[in-house]
């Protein structure tokens, strides 16, 4: 296999781990951004219901991307490109899930939250933003020229 090959398929590893692991990690474990979400007395049950619904799917979708690409089974470049779509689609999501009416990427009472911005960007947006590009760029590099293929 290819350095780009081998490169490519460590980035989408990469996601598909901080997917698997980011929601649960980041809505249920960490004080400061889980009081925001799983541990919200205010948020109503349904609303944790949708919570546990992102964290479970996330963790499913990630680890479906790792199982992927370390299956002996299949076209090892087939398996790249299919992990690479099924790891976006949480990332995907938050965009999608932001252009809803009526939805917000953080409550208003944690509007200030130190944990919710990066230089001023929404760290939702941003982290989906980074994982796409890393997504995007995996596919670029693992893009690699086949024998006998056509450009």
């Amino acid at each position: 296999m290819s350095a780009s090959k081998t490169a490519s398929r460590a980035m989408v590893g990469l996601v598909a781990g901080g997917t698997a692991a980011g929601a649960v990690v980041v809505d249920a474990l960490l004080p400061e951004t889980a009081r925001q979400h799983m541990r919200n007395p205010r948020w109503p049950a349904h609303a944790k219901f949708h919570n546990a619904q992102y964290i479970v799917m996330s963790a499913l979708l990630g680890g479906l991307g790792l199982r992927l690409l370390s299956s002996p089974h299949g076209d090892p470049d087939h398996n790249r490109v299919l992990a690479t779509a099924i790891v976006s689609v949480p990332h995907v999501g938050m965009f999608g899930a932001a252009a809803f009416p009526g939805t917000a990427l953080s409550d208003e009472e944690f509007s200030d939250s130190p944990a919710n911005t990066v230089k001023g960007v929404e760290v939702n947006l941003l982290s989906a933003s980074i994982c796409l590009a890393v997504l995007g760029a995996s596919l670029a590099l693992g893009r690699g020229r086949r024998p006998g293929r056509q450009r």
